[in-house]
């Protein structure tokens, strides 16, 4: 029966949430990180906006969890049995969750870790904020890219194969935004040597083939090298 009330809308939507969590143990996780990273702010004592930035991203992927739990339901519903379009509609339903996590695993990580890692935020403080958003900008838009080289691809699976080697493009990533800014050329050199070999172990698992890793290789460079500059044009 549809409420009417006001109070009885919120009790729907209470023993929704509380269903999800009863039932769902990726929520119960979801509500336990939420819970340790917003007590740790507290605890840390970081600006207003600060927290208020965590309570949003936190929120979001307690919303997407419950959409992800709704959409479940309703494809169990319709579909009791196995359909590849009820596999595919979990799926995209799951990587809203995981885009959602992802977001916030950065949110976090920009705001906390000053505070967590004192001998980072004296780091930062010497080469500059813009350095580590730099980083992270970089490295997500590589993501990006790979995902939808991987798309248009359509070989492989999407932490194996594929058209590009994600783990090329982010291990090269990293390895350029530390040569842009170290002034150490044996830092430099290291960190690439672990890029190439993280690149070497895709090729001796016989997951990508060596173009892919190439082209993988390549994207990471050239993505973080356009962000770096644009960094320092309007920095």
């Amino acid at each position: 029966m549809k409420p009417t009330r006001f109070i009885d809308s919120v009790n729907c939507a209470i023993e929704g949430i509380l269903h999800a969590t009863r039932t769902q143990k990726h929520m119960r996780y979801h509500f336990l990180a939420a819970l340790a990273v917003l007590f740790t702010a507290l605890l840390l004592r970081v600006s207003s906006m600060e927290f208020m930035l965590l309570a949003l991203a936190v929120s979001f992927v307690l919303f997407a969890e419950l959409m992800n739990t709704a959409v479940e339901i309703v494809v169990d519903m319709i579909s009791p049995g196995y359909h590849p379009l009820a596999k595919l509609a979990k799926d995209v339903a799951a990587g809203a969750v995981l885009v959602a996590a992802f977001g916030t695993a950065i949110m976090g990580y920009l705001v906390l870790a000053r505070y967590v890692l004192p001998w980072q935020r004296t780091g930062l403080e010497m080469i500059g904020t813009e350095t580590e958003t730099g980083m992270v900008v970089s490295v997500v838009l590589v993501l990006i890219v790979v995902v939808i080289m991987k798309a248009r691809g359509g070989t492989g699976t999407p932490l194996e194969g594929g058209g590009v080697s994600g783990h090329s493009a982010v291990g090269f990533s990293i390895a350029t935004s530390v040569a842009l800014h170290t002034q150490d050329p044996l830092i430099t050199v290291f960190c690439f040597i672990l890029a190439a070999m993280v690149s070497h172990s895709r090729l001796l698992l016989r997951i990508h083939r060596p173009r892919e890793v190439v082209a993988g290789g390549l994207v990471g460079v050239a993505i973080t090298v356009a962000v770096h500059l644009l960094f320092r044009a309007f920095g």
